[in-house]
This record gives C-alpha cells, sequence and structure tokens, in this order.
C-alpha cells in the first residue's frame, strides 16, 4: 500500500510539473497567437517537434509492423484490455455527472469481462457505454478549460484535461492487485495503450503528418473540435470547422 501512494504522488506529480514549467514560459504577445487558447504556442511547438521525432523513429515503425504481423484476433484482444481498463473511471465519472445509465453498463461491462481480463468482450452484443472523463467531470463543476498544452509524449490537452487525466489513471484496475504479474502489467499498459491507438490511428495520423501544411495547428484544431465534441453534453462548446482527427498521440 506504501508503494501504491508513492505512485499516486508520482501521477500527480507529472501534470503538475509540466503546468508549473510551461507556466513559467513567457508567454506570446496576444497580437502573435495563432489560437487564443495557446498562449505557449512556441514551447507547444517545441514539444510537437519531439514527439514527431518520436512518432517517426518509434510509434509509426512499431505500429506498422504491428499491424502487418500481428493476427487481427490478437489485435482485437488487446484493444479490448485497453478499453476495459478505462471501464472503472468511466463509472465514477458518469455517477459524478449524473449519467447513472451510462455508469450501470460500464460497471456491467468492467465486472463481466473481467472473466478475461477484459482480453475478450463477453457483452460484444449490448450496448456500450460512453467514456468518460474527470475532465469532463470538471468542466460539470464549471473549472476553466485553461490553456492549450503540448505534453511530451502524451499529446494534446488543456490543463483541465491533463489534471483530469492524473485522476483518471488512479482507477486503472490492474493497481488495486498485487504481485510481481501485475506490476509487470500495469508497466506495458502505457505503452501498449499508444501502440494501440497509434495502430488504430494510423491512416488518421499520418494524413495530418504529411498532408498538412501546419501540423500542429491541424492537430490542436482537432483536438479542441473532439473534446468539444466529448464536451456537448456537458457544457455548451463551439466546434471548430476543421474535419476531424483524434487527439495526437493521446
Amino acid at each position: 500500500m506504501f508503494g501504491f501512494n508513492i505512485t499516486l504522488r508520482k501521477i500527480f506529480a507529472i501534470p503538475l510539473i509540466i503546468i508549473l514549467g510551461l507556466s513559467s514560459c513567457s508567454s506570446i504577445p496576444e497580437g502573435h497567437q495563432s489560437d487564443s487558447r495557446d498562449p505557449y504556442e512556441d514551447t507547444n511547438r517545441s514539444i510537437f517537434a519531439f514527439n514527431l521525432a518520436a512518432d517517426d523513429y518509434v510509434l509509426e515503425p512499431v505500429a506498422k509492423t504491428y499491424r502487418d504481423t500481428v493476427p487481427l484476433s490478437a489485435q482485437t484482444a488487446i484493444s479490448n484490455h485497453v478499453e476495459w481498463v478505462g471501464l472503472p473511471s468511466t463509472t465514477l465519472n458518469s455517477s459524478l455527472q449524473g449519467k447513472f445509465e451510462n455508469a450501470t453498463l460500464a460497471g456491467l461491462r468492467f465486472l463481466v469481462n473481467g472473466l478475461t481480463f477484459g482480453l475478450v468482450d463477453l457483452m460484444e452484443n449490448e450496448d456500450e457505454p460512453e467514456r468518460k472523463d474527470f475532465g469532463q467531470t470538471l468542466a460539470l463543476a464549471g473549472v476553466s478549460e485553461g490553456s492549450y498544452l503540448m505534453v511530451p509524449l502524451l499529446g494534446s490537452h488543456t490543463t483541465r484535461s491533463l489534471a483530469g487525466r492524473g485522476f483518471d489513471f488512479m482507477f486503472n484496475p490492474i493497481s488495486f492487485v498485487g504481485g510481481s504479474s501485475a506490476t509487470a502489467i500495469r508497466t506495458a499498459e502505457t505503452p501498449v495503450a499508444a501502440l494501440t491507438f497509434r495502430s488504430n490511428s494510423f491512416d488518421a495520423i499520418n494524413q495530418i503528418k504529411y498532408n498538412s501544411i501546419d501540423p500542429y495547428a491541424r492537430t490542436r484544431s482537432a483536438y479542441y473540435q473532439r473534446r468539444a465534441s466529448q464536451l456537448v453534453d456537458i457544457q455548451p462548446v463551439k466546434v471548430d470547422e476543421d474535419d476531424g482527427f483524434g487527439a495526437f498521440f493521446e
């Protein structure tokens, strides 16, 4: 339990360090910002360049190999597990947001699919819950969205969504299972989730990387559009015109 508490402190410390680090940077004068929500654009663009390099040399080639060589059944099982891991957070946040039907669906799916650690979807013919996160819960509570942040390896966030991600991370069910096997699984889950996302979004990400005049601006716009759709039943949000692509490296 002591070790678990230390892990939680580290989880909360990471977003805080990033936010404080960006706060210490000088923001761009308003007239020079390409988007008023992005006061740290110079720093964010530097981090985006790092993320692109990581994608060029690691994620994209590994994801291509994964797509080409791993059997589809195994890819489906891994995607199912990644989705299953997020169900406790969806259950809690749905309850906090007053979406009790969604909370029930998520909780039931978590319990049933827990028989296979989420690798097999035993409820594939049933209604699926809508994913909910603590960033949405904070929005419902009236917490300001804050500034746009490009986070190393984690991609697009706002200060609110990044803080929410740290909270959601606590509810990974494997964290509450002891033993070396659980520790090994927990350690592997973050890179596996990144690989799964990159593989499932392979063509969309490459479209932005290789066919956009300004990949950073397009990624930022697409993030806000995607996030607006997730917040549409939480608070009124204006949706950008840009057509969709999910959060880069999210």
